[in-house]
């Protein structure tokens, strides 16, 4: 995939989009997980597919919330649901690359939290690809946004980045 993104533009190419990062190194996220690429994460140009690194943030920020204690995917009454995403590619990860997953609190809300995550291909010191994501924690039945739980929120904040403040999201 010699120097092009997954939509054809050079990836060293400057983009017009104000809101595109760039590659960041590893000390740019607060926690990592690692996630394992699979033989049918590779799509026809021998590179994981665009659509695969939404997988690996969803499986990065989830994990991570399961790991801490402070996501119960089956029976909690809080669940987050997706409002936005976004994802920007710099270089290739394929088959069978260990992937590390970088995330970060970029904004804390009331009832939500903007998670930015950095994708690592094995060692690399650069992410291979940058995107966020935003949760609304809603009720699981009324699905109505809700404060988020005290636990939850000091996860989050031990993953706030430096220079952002809670309640710059007042969702």
């Amino acid at each position: 995939m010699s120097g092009l993104a997954h939509n054809g533009r050079s990836m060293s190419a400057p983009s017009s989009d104000l809101s595109r990062r760039g590659p960041e190194p590893r000390s740019a996220y607060a926690a990592f997980r690692p996630i394992t690429t699979r033989w049918m994460d590779n799509d026809v140009y021998g590179h994981v597919n665009n659509v695969v690194y939404y997988s690996f943030f969803d499986t990065a920020v989830n994990g991570l919330l399961v790991d801490a204690g402070v996501l119960d995917i089956h029976a909690g009454e809080v669940i987050g649901l997706v409002v936005e995403t976004q994802c920007n590619y710099f270089a290739p990860i394929a088959f069978p690359q260990a992937v590390a997953a970088g995330v970060r609190v970029a904004r804390l809300g009331r009832s939500s939290v903007r998670y930015e995550i950095g994708l690592y291909a094995g060692d690399a010191p650069e992410s291979a690809a940058a995107g966020h994501f935003v949760h609304v924690y809603v009720d699981r039945a009324t699905r109505h946004p809700v404060p988020l739980p005290v636990p939850l929120r000091a996860v989050l904040q031990s993953w706030m980045v430096p220079g952002t403040s809670e309640g710059t999201n007042p969702r």
